[in-house]
């Protein structure tokens, strides 16, 4: 059983996916009574958004929710965070190429999110899309099995 398990999210530009997944991956733990045994993050595979806030259509789709913005700004991932996180989870199978590119070879488990559901697929970028339901539901499903698999593991 880990003390502390750090988990960080990627996507493209860290203003859509990403900050998504860590709002409500934070608001998950929180309401099973985990929060003191997570570290939640996230982080940008490109320079596009570096700095910027959450997309409205995050912020709104959260709000709409229930579910709180953790305080964010857009960042870059880096190589230093495949050794500090414990799980590095992207949105596609872009990102995953970029993260692998970035991080090298490194301690962290990285793949997609997606990939700990029934269903393992890619999560739309709503940036094109536009559709923040369905890249919320996405996110909520991915994020709730990838805790059960933590559960199922022992792993908290």
């Amino acid at each position: 059983m880990a003390d502390h398990i750090r988990v960080l999210f990627v996507c493209h530009g860290n203003i859509c996916r990403s900050p998504m997944a860590e709002s409500y991956f934070d608001f998950l733990v929180r309401q099973r009574g985990y929060a003191g045994r997570f570290s939640v993050s996230s982080a940008a595979t490109h320079t596009d958004e570096l700095g910027n806030i959450p997309h409205y259509g995050t912020r709104e789709k959260l709000a709409a929710e229930g579910i709180p913005l953790v305080p964010h700004r857009a960042r870059l991932l880096t190589r230093q965070y495949g050794a500090e996180q414990d799980y590095i989870l992207g949105m596609d199978s872009e990102n995953l190429r970029y993260m692998r590119r970035i991080l090298g070879s490194c301690r962290a488990h990285t793949g997609l999110l997606l990939d700990y559901s029934a269903r393992p697929r890619a999560i739309a970028d709503p940036w094109y899309t536009g559709n923040f339901d369905e890249t919320f539901s996405d996110i909520s499903e991915g994020c709730n099995a990838f805790l059960e698999y933590l559960l199922r593991e022992r792993l908290i």
